[in-house]
């Protein structure tokens, strides 16, 4: 099934777009579902019990916040992470709900965390319900936050179902089917979903929207390389993408050689957007904000070191790049999953190395089997990625990763450039190997920090 540009890439704060996101979306839904049945008023009372890996990591994932936000009715595209929306909740425990009425809300007591219950249909699992003043169950609906902001009520997860088909002109589900889309229409893949997205929105709002993403994406750059102080949750971790910037800008002054410092430039930006998405600064999900300073770091890697030997200017390379990136992404998720909770965190990073190869092999001029063979090799070496974050931080290994997979994807790309698009491994093979690996994976590997470097690091 056929996943817009829009739902792929999305504007929102971190840290964690299946934990913050996800449940800021679905509490906002819940809130619109009490008033469409004519129940909002009603409402004296309010429970939000959290399963599984929302509840297990939710403290260091922002989730509280994200439900408070969400109950406040507050859009994720929209929050202004700087105001203390959570504060005024915390010392008066009254919840202004909907912003139109206040009701008692002790977060300690009308949060709940179910850390022992998996629900059978995913592992973020949430529960909300309204109780009237004389404790009559109002309404009670079960939502799952399945990857990169993205949720589904129990009765759509069920159906495995997120919304029906899109009406487009490119329905695709498998890689294969995409390619035979290519060379039957003469087209690139940039140019099928360009193709389906003007039929979802007017021409000019999709160019306008894939320019506003980018731009966040190069903001929460920028912000990065400025920022300095430390990250929150208790880790005490330093932010590091101002000193990387500092020492590689002293290099430049210094006429300082060293081939390989556009590794170090890659490093830097993805480390940027990483510590800012750990700060809860206002990023894109790339696919998911765990893994979001990938495709930004291999999207300023093109700007600044590749877009010259490009068939295309800088702004339309660009396009081309998120684009194919999006295409890529769709078959994650019609095919396996980029929760981390579901599959590890091969499902993010991994998956981001994927659409940031992909994107870059195509922005390159790349053929649509050099595209392929980028995504799928972006993938292959990320197999088995497990997700254990330190104290449920998305800090420790979050953010190298971030970088690792950066470096990885422009070297995935080159590889595949430097080819004639021939490969044994297919990405479908790849994409199938990957979902199949998550769901072999011990839970605790899942986003739970129940096992790995989440238990080994001492002092944490």
């Amino acid at each position: 099934m056929y996943y817009s540009f829009f739902e792929i890439f999305s504007i929102g704060v971190g840290p964690s777009s299946s934990h913050t996101v996800g449940p800021m979306r679905a509490a906002k839904r819940y809130l619109d579902n009490l008033k469409s049945k004519k129940l909002f008023s009603k409402v004296q009372d309010i429970k939000v019990t959290l399963f599984g890996s929302l509840a297990l990591t939710g403290h260091g994932h922002g989730t509280v916040k994200a439900i408070v936000y969400g109950l406040m009715g507050l859009e994720a595209e929209a929050l202004d992470p700087e105001k203390p929306y959570v504060n005024a909740v915390e010392r008066d425990k009254l919840l202004h709900l909907g912003q139109e009425r206040i009701i008692p809300f002790d977060i300690e007591k009308s949060i709940i965390f179910a850390k022992d219950t998996f629900l059978p249909e995913h592992s973020n699992g949430m529960r909300f319900e309204a109780f009237d003043n004389q404790g009559k169950e109002l309404l009670t609906e079960e939502y799952f936050s399945v990857g990169g902001g993205t949720i589904a009520r129990k009765d759509e997860i069920s159906r495995r179902i997120e919304r029906e088909p899109y009406n487009i002109p490119h329905q695709f589900d498998t890689c294969r089917e995409l390619l035979q889309k290519c060379h039957k229409y003469g087209m690139s893949i940039s140019d099928i979903v360009l193709q389906n997205e003007v039929c979802l929105k007017n021409e000019t709002e999709v160019k306008k929207g894939i320019q506003k993403i980018y731009q966040i994406m190069q903001e929460a750059i920028d912000r990065g390389m400025k920022a300095r102080g430390i990250l929150p949750g208790g880790l005490g971790i330093k932010r590091r993408a101002g000193e990387i910037f500092n020492r590689l800008e002293e290099k430049f002054r210094d006429n300082e050689f060293d081939p390989l410092m556009v590794v170090d430039w890659i490093n830097l930006w993805g480390f940027a957007v990483a510590e800012e998405n750990a700060a809860g600064g206002r990023i894109v999900t790339a696919p998911t904000m765990g893994s979001a300073g990938i495709v930004p770091a291999v999207l300023r890697y093109y700007e600044k070191y590749a877009s010259a030997q490009s068939p295309f200017d800088v702004k339309k390379g660009i396009e081309v790049f998120l684009t194919t990136a999006s295409a890529i992404c769709s078959l994650y998720r019609t095919n396996a999953s980029i929760s981390g909770a579901e599959v590890g965190c091969q499902g993010e990073v991994g998956v981001a190395c994927s659409m940031a190869a992909a994107g870059l092999a195509a922005a390159m001029g790349g053929t649509p089997e050099q595209v392929e063979m980028a995504a799928e090799t972006g993938m292959e070496h990320n197999l088995g990625l497990t997700c254990d974050p330190v104290k449920g931080l998305v800090q420790i290994p979050c953010i190298e990763r971030n970088a690792m997979g950066a470096v990885k994807a422009v070297n995935a790309a080159r590889l595949a450039l430097r080819s004639d698009g021939k490969h044994i491994v297919s990405l479908d093979n790849v994409i199938k190997t990957m979902y199949s690996t998550g769901r072999d994976m011990a839970r605790k590997y899942k986003e739970t920090s129940m096992g790995g470097l989440a238990v080994n690091v001492p002092n944490c």
